[in-house]
């Protein structure tokens, strides 16, 4: 079975936003894109510059998950010839892994003429991804709010306003890995409880527009961010600077090392400004949040 030349477009994603550890994220304005026409056997081709390390056969990561997606509901794929462009910089905390991840999917879908429901979906890159904030938030675009397990991914969207996230993107590379190794392997019941409560008012503060007290909530988490800020001393530097130039929260991006500061549109250029001038040694960008998700169409 063949199939019409398609595009896949799927947005960054932020995760976290501090105490919503591995349950909350938002989907960003970066975007990874992929071409696929038809062809007799594999053919990736990298056409942003970080892209073109990565295989060029049906060993690329991409078409790794299209193939075993594919296989859990019995189905096979035919030959693509991919054309990948990405915005999206690699192990940087901006949900790489899990743009890629969605883009898999959907390649299943189409090369393998089957459809899967948005619920499946955010399922099939949640058991890919381990958690559902940047595979949720790539999926279905806004704020998302989930858990995951190997039997299902209760996951909830929301769209927020008034709200700018300018990301501060150093230089270098932070694997997953690396950064997960940094967080304890127990947490004492009281400080449980304690984390828990701050990442409720969180989650409620910002659905209900009290963006201040949100971001105080960001700066307050203890699921992880006190154990990685060694490992990304920007984010303390982010803070001092951010806040006082108009940001109402700041949080590591994912597992790092980029730092996103969440800004109300009336005072994001100004913040934009002061963070580009003070953080010269780093990408900074200004983004919004992608509501729509991942987007499929014919060529």
């Amino acid at each position: 079975m063949s199939f019409s030349p398609f595009r896949i477009r799927v947005p960054a994603s932020t995760a976290n936003l501090g105490p919503g550890f591995d349950s909350i994220g938002m989907a960003l304005s970066l975007y990874l894109t992929v071409d696929a026409e038809p062809s007799d056997k594999w053919l990736v081709e990298g056409l942003s510059d970080e892209l073109k390390s990565f295989p060029q056969d049906d060993t690329h990561y991409i078409v790794e998950v299209a193939k075993r997606v594919a296989a859990r509901f019995g189905q096979t794929l035919h030959p693509a010839h991919l054309r990948i462009e990405s915005e999206i910089p690699l192990a940087r905390g901006l949900g790489s892994s899990a743009s890629a991840i969605v883009a898999g999917i959907l390649l299943a879908e189409r090369t393998g003429g089957f459809t899967l429901t948005t619920q499946q979906r955010v399922h099939q890159a949640s058991l890919e991804e381990g958690h559902p904030d940047n595979a949720g938030a790539s999926v279905t675009g806004g704020l998302v709010v989930g858990e995951h397990s190997e039997e299902g991914t209760p996951l909830l969207k929301f769209e927020l306003s008034d709200l700018k996230v300018i990301v501060v993107i150093p230089h270098y590379e932070l694997l997953t890995s690396v950064s997960r190794a940094a967080l304890p392997k127990s947490f004492p019941y009281a400080e449980g409880v304690k984390a828990s409560a701050i990442a409720n008012v969180f989650l409620a503060s910002l659905l209900s527009n009290q963006y201040e007290l949100a971001g105080q909530m960001m700066h307050r988490d203890r699921f992880h961010q006190s154990y990685r800020r060694h490992l990304v001393p920007l984010l303390s530097a982010c803070e001092e600077v951010a806040i006082e130039a108009g940001a109402f929260g700041v949080a590591l991006s994912g597992a790092g090392p980029t730092v996103a500061c969440y800004v109300r549109e009336a005072n994001a250029e100004k913040l934009l400004r002061v963070l580009t001038e003070r953080f010269s040694d780093c990408t900074v960008k200004c983004l919004e949040a992608d509501n729509v998700g991942v987007v499929v169409t014919n060529l």
